[in-house]
């Protein structure tokens, strides 16, 4: 992606099932759980850039004894720093220590059966290492602890956060993140509470009440009362005290959450492969959490999938399959493919068929497998092209005619490639542009001077600036004859608010070209009634809201706001002219068929805070304020 963009977090969840001797006896290790869980978070380190963090209960602790350990890291090389610091508690053992897995429990932290670890990448706020996941919420109760950490963003923490003033409740923070733990917590500690007085007047002792709340607690119950009013994109992992555990995912199953069970271990994470390298099993042996669905481990070892909030219409996160997750998935691999392929024709009317003087590339690296797509789509309509010639040769040919039309294929390049990035130490504007600029290097003595056209596909365009200060720059010094720049996904035209940074409306090339043009052809009084439509929604009950911006996009076309868009992204003094071709959102639908949430491109929200989202960052952009709309 030729925009940097932040999204998203990586989770991952273990639960031993066995007791830690039999890792050791199977495995060599008794440091089995933390081996594989240092796997997961490195295979999903694209999912986070500012901090990991990890937790893990022990179970069965006498009282006295530590049980829960947590380590968070925002060190620049997080994963590194973070496990360098878990392992440095066994680099002084003896060998008997090492191989005595009983001891290692007793006096060694992180050797519980219970690991959650966590890799944020933050959408918005500070990146403190107060603001790296697991969170904690500590009780001398032991079933009143909780660890909780997710890949989630909610639309209403306002609303959330007041409910827990009402409860009583003093919050340290307003985010999201604070909110779930004290809203679980606070039903964590109500279900506590309602068995401990269940069981006090059987005669029980306190301590075997204790036991009786680890057997009993209902966590399905407990879920469903804590996320009553959730609005948003999540899934959320938490671990309590006892040795309960559960991983949670919204109505909708907008984040994305998979997990793989046998009879010595659960496993979840973000992504599928990270599952399947970790353990080494096949596709089919890793099932996706259903939405609205909690994996509810018990301490006992029984594992349940269960429905946990009624499920909305499926809207998984298109861009998960675009551009997020890593490509090493067998299914979102050929997607990618697709998403190339499907844009083939656009292209080729574009350069009227004209394969002599056209040079296909893409932006590196994560364009690289719809340009594989785009590519082998090219080559079949080639193929049609050299059909459909031969036969018009007829019976009487001559070999150079033969040669001629058997030569015809995409000439397929790499022109751009990605450089290190350029650090200015002198505040000058005209220098760090300069610099900026050369971020990509390009391939010399390829193109043509003034004959070829460059083709060049990227995942997506979201605010276009890379582009204008630097590809497109830098490819005007091949001198070719025209610019084609292909996006595989559609135009970006709607905040994000479950887990994208794309929040703010005012940064979107699609949503500045729509403004230019509403300027430039007299309709730039639609932005104030629109302003006002959407200043009356907000005093509308939430359920009723509608997305008052859709209609100012149906006042031009698809085509018009590319054409804008092309102009935007043109820099100033360019001598060729430059195109954009979008992905259309119904070829993305047939890409990804099974990932169909694409609100960012249509405004279409799964949930009813995302409509009062998009109000609110219109209505942000009409003020001049800068802030997010939620």
């Amino acid at each position: 992606m030729s925009d940097e963009i932040h999204h998203e977090c990586g989770l991952a969840v273990i639960r031993l099932l066995k007791p830690l001797e039999y890792y050791h006896k199977k495995y060599g290790t008794a440091l089995y759980g933390l081996n594989k869980m240092q796997l997961l978070l490195q295979k999903q380190r694209n999912r986070g850039q500012d901090g990991a963090g990890i937790a893990t209960i022990k179970l069965d602790m006498p009282p006295g004894s530590r049980y829960i350990s947590r380590k968070r890291s925002n060190n620049p090389q997080y994963i590194k720093h973070l496990f360098e610091g878990v392992f440095s508690h066994f680099n002084d053992l003896t060998e008997e220590q090492r191989n005595d897995p009983a001891w290692l429990k007793v006096n060694k932290p992180y050797m519980g059966e219970l690991l959650l670890g966590h890799l944020r990448y933050g959408t918005h706020g500070s990146n403190t290492i107060e603001t790296v996941h697991p969170f904690l919420r500590q009780n001398n109760y032991i079933s009143r602890n909780l660890v909780i950490a997710g890949n989630f963003n909610l639309t209403n923490v306002e609303e959330l956060f007041q409910e827990l003033v009402d409860f009583g409740q003093y919050p340290k923070e307003k985010s999201d993140t604070v909110t779930v733990l004290e809203k679980i917590g606070h039903f964590l500690d109500d279900e506590v509470q309602r068995l401990f007085n269940w069981f006090k007047p059987d005669g029980y002792s306190n301590q075997q009440i204790n036991q009786l709340i680890a057997e009993n607690l209902d966590l399905t119950r407990l879920l469903q009362r804590a996320s009553r009013k959730f609005d948003g994109g999540y899934v959320m992992a938490g671990l309590i005290g006892h040795g309960d555990a559960f991983v949670f995912r919204d109505p909708s199953g907008i984040r994305p959450a998979f997990y793989y069970k046998d009879d010595e271990i659960v496993v979840v994470a973000s992504e599928r492969p990270a599952i399947q390298t970790c353990i080494n099993v096949g596709i089919n042996e890793v099932k996706e959490l259903k939405r609205g669905h909690a994996l509810i481990m018990k301490k006992n070892g029984d594992v349940e999938e269960v429905l946990v909030k009624e499920q909305l219409e499926r809207k998984a996160c298109s861009f998960e399959r675009i551009y997020f997750s890593r490509g090493t998935d067998r299914d979102i691999y050929l997607e990618r493919k697709k998403l190339g392929e499907l844009l083939v024709p656009d292209i080729v009317k574009e350069i009227n068929e004209d394969f002599d003087n056209s040079i296909f590339s893409f932006i590196p690296n994560t364009a690289e497998v719809s340009f594989f797509g785009m590519a082998q789509g090219l080559e079949k309509h080639t193929n049609t092209i050299r059909k459909r010639l031969i036969k018009e040769l007829g019976a009487d040919y001559k070999d150079e005619e033969l040669d001629r039309i058997l030569s015809i294929s995409p000439r397929i390049e790499k022109l751009t490639v990605k450089d290190a990035k350029l650090r200015t130490f002198i505040a000058d504007d005209v220098v760090r542009g300069e610099l900026v600029a050369h971020v990509y290097d390009v391939t010399y003595g390829i193109v043509k001077n003034n004959v070829d056209t460059v083709i060049l596909i990227d995942d997506s365009i979201v605010r276009g600036t890379t582009l204008r200060d630097s590809i497109i720059f830098s490819l005007s010094r091949l001198k070719p004859k025209k610019i084609v720049i292909v996006s595989s996904a559609p135009q970006i035209r709607y905040p994000d608010c479950y887990g994208i940074d794309m929040s703010k409306m005012r940064e979107f090339a699609a949503f500045k070209a729509l403004v230019r043009l509403l300027k430039e052809n007299g309709k730039e009084h639609l932005l104030k009634e629109t302003y006002d439509r959407c200043v009356a929604e907000e005093l509308k009950p939430v359920d009723d809201m509608i997305n008052q911006v859709q209609a100012l996009y149906k006042e031009f076309t698809y085509e018009q706001i590319s054409d804008k868009i092309a102009e935007d992204v043109t820099p100033k003094g360019l001598n060729c002219e430059v195109k954009v071709i979008y992905q259309t959102v119904e070829n993305l639908h047939i890409a990804c068929p099974n990932n169909t949430g694409d609100w960012y491109f249509t405004g279409n929200y799964p949930t009813v805070g995302g409509t009062r989202v998009v109000n609110r960052s219109f209505i942000n952009y009409m003020e001049d304020n800068d802030k997010r709309a939620y």
